[in-house]
């Protein structure tokens, strides 16, 4: 009987050669101008053979950053950074999309390095400090609510950061909706307090998200834009009260645009079963995530739960991991004070395993 983590799947239009991905981790390793460097390159080759691999968050334009050294996809040197990028997986048999990543409110002006506006759907700051530059934590900025006037330029951003990411030769995009950041500010109620279109019922927190979702959709296709969420997690003072009110409106709208995939933390609630939710509510492929091992992942998809599994920590020290899972070899352990340090050192030198 075939291990069905490594048969091969279609994600819309993205097809893995199996059904393990990589989960997006903020690395802080981008270069000046916030263009990935070529230790970024080096570092999605050696996990190419995941089948599908979603980068770190990157910010569609100046005012989505909130931290350090993240990377963007609004310049002419972002694109041919990510180029490389796109290239060394390819070569290596892997396919990856672009986490697309506003960080809304939660912005540390110190760490952009320039000016710029932080905007939010209401003028609510993040009451969760962030790292600054040297890794201290310091509080996030007042942002300004975005006005509804402004909003179609916003749309535009999220556009051309797809077509920006396409034109650099990645896969697809996932548009992230969760822990805390703009697109999951506009759907949770501690942080939209809106009175217009955009605000007020659960309906109306979903406008605004499934708007971008339809402008990445006719920007690149559906097929390759997927979408990450993480109901009832209360990461960034998000309210994690009654999920399923909350995510019902936006699923349902998710369903209807026909993307490529829905990537879920699962926060394994006990008020709900985030995945039977999901699936009761949602028709396409799902890629489930969090705390997952090769046993329980495996047992999700058997069951049909899911579509793909994704692995965030496990790929830290294993850019190996697919093969470990294979060989059902030990996996290394990260070492955390170098999550963030901006060197190779806790990055790329992790070893492959050696029997």
């Amino acid at each position: 009987m075939s291990d069905s983590l490594f048969t091969p799947v279609s994600l819309g239009d993205i097809s893995l050669s199996n059904r393990i991905a990589m989960a997006p981790m903020t690395r802080d390793r981008a270069g000046e101008g916030d263009v990935p460097t070529q230790l970024m390159v080096e570092y999605y080759a050696q996990r190419a053979s995941a089948g599908l691999i979603v980068t770190e968050g990157v910010q569609p334009s100046p005012a989505g950053k909130g931290y350090w050294r993240t990377p963007g996809i609004h310049s002419a040197a972002q694109v041919e950074g990510w180029r490389k990028v796109a290239d060394a997986v390819h070569a290596h048999g892997g396919r990856i999309v672009m986490q697309l990543m506003h960080c809304g409110r939660v912005v540390v002006p110190a760490n952009r390095g320039f000016e710029d506006d932080v905007i939010a759907p209401s003028a609510i700051p993040c009451p969760v400090q962030v790292p600054g530059p040297d890794g201290t934590p310091m509080d996030c900025a007042m942002p300004r609510e975005i006005a509804a006037a402004e909003i179609p330029a916003l749309l535009e951003e999220y556009a051309a950061a797809a077509r920006n990411a396409i034109a650099a030769g990645l896969d697809g995009v996932e548009l992230h909706c969760a822990s805390g950041y703009l697109i999951n500010q506009f759907l949770n109620p501690a942080s939209n307090h809106r009175t217009d279109e955009f605000g007020g019922s659960a309906e109306n927190r979903a406008r605004f998200p499934l708007m971008v979702l339809k402008t990445l959709a006719e920007a690149i296709g559906p097929g390759r834009v997927g979408v990450r969420i993480s109901p009832g997690n209360p990461y960034n003072a998000m309210d994690p009260s009654d999920p399923a009110a909350t995510f019902g409106p936006f699923i349902a709208g998710v369903d209807a645009l026909g993307l490529a995939f829905l990537h879920v933390a699962d926060m394994a609630l006990p008020e709900l079963d985030t995945l039977a939710f999901l699936r009761a509510n949602f028709s396409g492929a799902i890629i489930a995530n969090n705390n997952l091992k090769a046993d329980s992942a495996r047992a999700l998809l058997d069951a049909g739960k899911a579509q793909a599994v994704s692995f965030g920590r496990a790929f830290i020290a294993n850019p190996d991991l697919v093969e470990r899972i294979a060989a059902d070899a030990p996996l290394a352990k990260p070492d955390y004070a170098l999550l963030y340090t901006g060197e190779a050192r806790g990055y790329t030198d992790y070893p492959a395993y050696s029997a």
